[in-house]
């Protein structure tokens, strides 16, 4: 008896956490959807706000404005040069500071002050004119590094690599080292491969991170030309100026409203990432819970 009452309260307990996650799924899932609808609806019904889960007076108006302008083109392939060069920075310095801050102060000295100096910088830094002067003074204005350089080790992929690292049995470190491994060989042939769920995970982070970050773009690029797309969507978002518009941009904004605009920037915006991220999701959650601070 007692079986059976323990089988249909846990019936009862995972049809409770189903529906849960299907209400948390669709409160994720449809303002994206209701995003994608707009886009593709026609100014006047966007600006009535007939439109719902479905295109009114469907358009594709406002991709083209987008896409026809040169300026979105180039801030895309600044963006996509800046993802590309900033992740290859970030993960290899990520990795060869986890890598010895993951082993004990007899192993390397001094390994607990090192530790704290990285996550001092973590909660302090000097502050956006600081960091202005700085680059401005190491002549970085207008060019890519200036957009790469200053977020190049993020101490919180750091603290959790190397929380991983220190997860990983010390039996295979002893046996590579018995086989006269050295220590870019143990790095790379035994502690890499089997930390994929931290590696996916501090991937994800750091790719996100490039593709989102817009404020640097505005204080460090002169020129809106430099712009990565963020900053050039932002900016687009803030002000459209009609009088520098050709005459077959101007008969395009005849049917595309601000909603619709910005729901098509948006989108556009977050559409990679959402495409990026299927790929990385099985190794998320596992990187996360095994790459968390331990004493």
């Amino acid at each position: 008896m007692m079986v059976v009452r323990d089988g249909i309260s846990r019936k009862i307990f995972n049809v409770f956490n189903i529906l849960v996650l299907v209400c948390i799924t669709l409160l994720c899932i449809l303002p994206f959807i209701h995003l994608f609808a707009l886009s593709l609806s026609g100014s006047a019904a966007a600006s009535a706000g007939k439109v719902g889960l479905w295109p009114v007076d469907f358009t594709l108006k406002s991709y083209e404005f987008l896409l026809e302008k040169s300026d979105f083109i180039v801030s895309l392939g600044v963006t996509l040069k800046r993802v590309f060069l900033g992740t290859i920075i970030n993960m290899t310095l990520v990795v060869l500071t986890a890598y010895p801050l993951s082993k004990s102060s007899s192993q390397l000295k001094y390994r607990t002050a090192l530790a704290w100096f990285f996550v001092f910088t973590n909660f302090f830094s000097g502050g956006t004119i600081p960091n202005f002067i700085l680059i401005r003074n190491l002549q970085l204005f207008d060019s890519i590094w200036a957009l790469v350089l200053p977020g190049a080790v993020a101490v919180g992929n750091v603290v959790l690599l190397l929380n991983f690292f220190r997860s990983i049995p010390k039996s295979l470190e002893e046996a590579a080292m018995i086989d006269g491994a050295s220590q870019f060989t143990i790095l790379f042939k035994v502690f890499l491969p089997v930390s994929k769920p931290a590696l996916a995970t501090i991937l994800l982070f750091t790719i996100v991170g490039h593709w989102n970050a817009w404020f640097d773009g505005i204080l460090y690029m002169n020129s809106p030309a430099n712009y990565p797309l963020q900053s050039y969507l932002s900016t687009l978002n803030v002000n459209i100026n009609t009088s520098l518009m050709t005459s077959e941009e101007l008969a395009i904004m005849k049917n595309v409203s601000d909603e619709t605009l910005k729901s098509a920037q948006i989108f556009l915006g977050t559409l990679p990432i959402m495409l990026v991220y299927p790929f990385l999701q099985k190794y998320f959650v596992k990187g996360i819970v095994l790459g968390s601070v331990k004493e």
